[in-house]
């Protein structure tokens, strides 16, 4: 693993099914791309082709998911996630006051938490890193991208049970 790999923390559940759609995308959706363009591409002129442009923008944004699964499945910790120790790291459910208002969401990947009504933010943005590794009752900043700082306390570290 190169040292700018990042490495994710995966349910087994998200991992088995990212393992899937990457099989699908690799396979049959590369096949049906193929296709698509092929049956364009025989339609005349690739200039003013509509549907042939359509295909291979399509092909393109398949590509750049089927890299990024491959980057995340090969740099995953899979397993539970980490049982909660009042202590905010990737996998855990945080409930924190940002700028006064109450937010409840989960640190880490949202391949995590496809299908939940949980907000995620990624331990390498700038709320999350500020917040790693803080305890309930701690407080720490960020500074969002309009430069201003804002204040955030830790309430709540609970484990993510997958909803």
């Amino acid at each position: 693993m190169s040292d700018d790999a990042q490495v994710t923390f995966l349910t087994q559940d998200a991992y088995d099914r990212l393992v899937s759609e990457l099989e699908h995308l690799s396979t049959v959706g590369r096949d049906e791309i193929a296709k698509r363009i092929e049956i364009a591409r025989e339609e005349g002129d690739l200039k003013e082709n509509g549907g042939y442009h359509a295909a291979k923008d399509e092909q393109g944004k398949q590509e750049a998911r089927i890299r990024t699964l491959q980057s995340l499945l090969k740099n995953a910790r899979v397993g539970e996630a980490p049982a909660s120790r009042g202590i905010v790291e990737p996998g855990t459910v945080i409930t924190a006051l940002i700028m006064g208002d109450e937010e409840v969401f989960l640190l880490g990947n949202r391949e995590i938490a496809a299908g939940s009504e949980l907000d995620v933010y990624s331990e390498v943005s700038p709320l999350g890193a500020a917040i790693l590794g803080l305890k309930e009752g701690e407080k720490g900043s960020y500074t969002a991208p309009n430069g201003r700082e804002i204040p955030v306390e830790i309430v709540k570290v609970e484990t993510y049970n997958g909803q």
